[in-house]
């Protein structure tokens, strides 16, 4: 992996953390990632005029991405309801790594060097470590962590979708429009769906909210699609996930939450992995 690329995913993750810090809005959690959602749907549709429809070899990704990422944002939402976010956020971001290296290995032939593959899992091992001490309570409820997992697997599923969409499309850009511009109307129509149109009023009142987030969370995933056609899935997926720490650090100074010593170490397991990615 370049130094560029490296760099640049680094930042994707400081902007996935701070769009996830947002969705504190005083709305129920589905309500909150929804609204986000609809904000890079939004932001999306200004860009689909200066981008091409997506090749015919991407729509396939794409429409299958769509899907899980719908999947994933109404499972992170059930996931917050009912665990603390301590614990659910690494759970579920340190699995993906993970479960991405193993689909890519077997489906893709996409096969990282030794150093990687040691710095993916001294990343994984560093982000599970921060989760079980993270919360209210040490011990982790089995619906916490069943809701936790399958989020992870809806990652780990609409990470390889859009590694290989992007590729095939040739334009991650343009790749990366299309798809949120889709996933903001999906999460809008599965809003109404769940909840009726009565909702729409409470995403209004937050729109400011919406449109920043939005930017972000585009900007962070269009950033790590590109990087994935630059270097090895696995690669990007576990380091992309370094944004559990970037989030303890928003946590830390903004929110005043208390930086215990587990999570220093595991911090610097993280790191530690981050360093050996990059030489990867």
């Amino acid at each position: 992996m370049t130094t560029p690329v490296f760099l640049a995913v680094l930042a994707s993750a400081l902007m996935h953390a701070s769009w996830n810090a947002l969705v504190k809005v005083g709305l129920d959690r589905l309500l909150s990632i929804s609204l986000i959602q609809v904000g890079c749907g939004i932001i999306a549709l200004f860009g689909v005029a200066f981008v091409p429809l997506p090749n015919a070899a991407a729509w396939p990704w794409l429409l299958v991405s769509v899907i899980l990422h719908i999947g994933y944002n109404i499972f992170l939402a059930r996931s917050y309801r009912v665990g603390d976010l301590g614990q659910i956020y690494p759970i579920a971001r340190g699995c993906a790594p993970l479960l991405v290296t193993l689909i890519g290995i077997a489906l893709l032939s996409d096969q990282p060097s030794a150093l990687g593959y040691a710095g993916i899992g001294l990343l994984v091992l560093g982000i599970l470590c921060m989760a079980f001490p993270g919360g209210r309570h040490y011990r982790l409820e089995h619906a916490s962590l069943v809701n936790a997992l399958i989020t992870s697997a809806f990652i780990a599923g609409y990470t390889l979708a859009d590694g290989s969409g992007a590729r095939a499309n040739g334009d991650a850009i343009g790749y990366v429009i299309w798809l949120f511009l889709l996933d903001g109307c999906g999460m809008l129509l599965v809003l109404v769906a769940l909840h009726g149109t009565r909702t729409l009023p409470q995403l209004g009142r937050h729109w400011r909210v919406g449109l920043i987030g939005g930017a972000l969370s585009l900007g962070a995933y269009g950033v790590t699609i590109w990087a994935m056609t630059q270097a090895p899935i696995a690669l990007v997926a576990a380091l992309r996930e370094t944004s559990v720490l970037f989030a303890i650090a928003i946590g830390m100074i903004w929110l005043k939450e208390p930086l215990r010593r587990e999570r220093l170490l595991a911090g610097g397991l993280i790191l530690a992995g981050v360093v050996l990615t990059h030489w990867g």
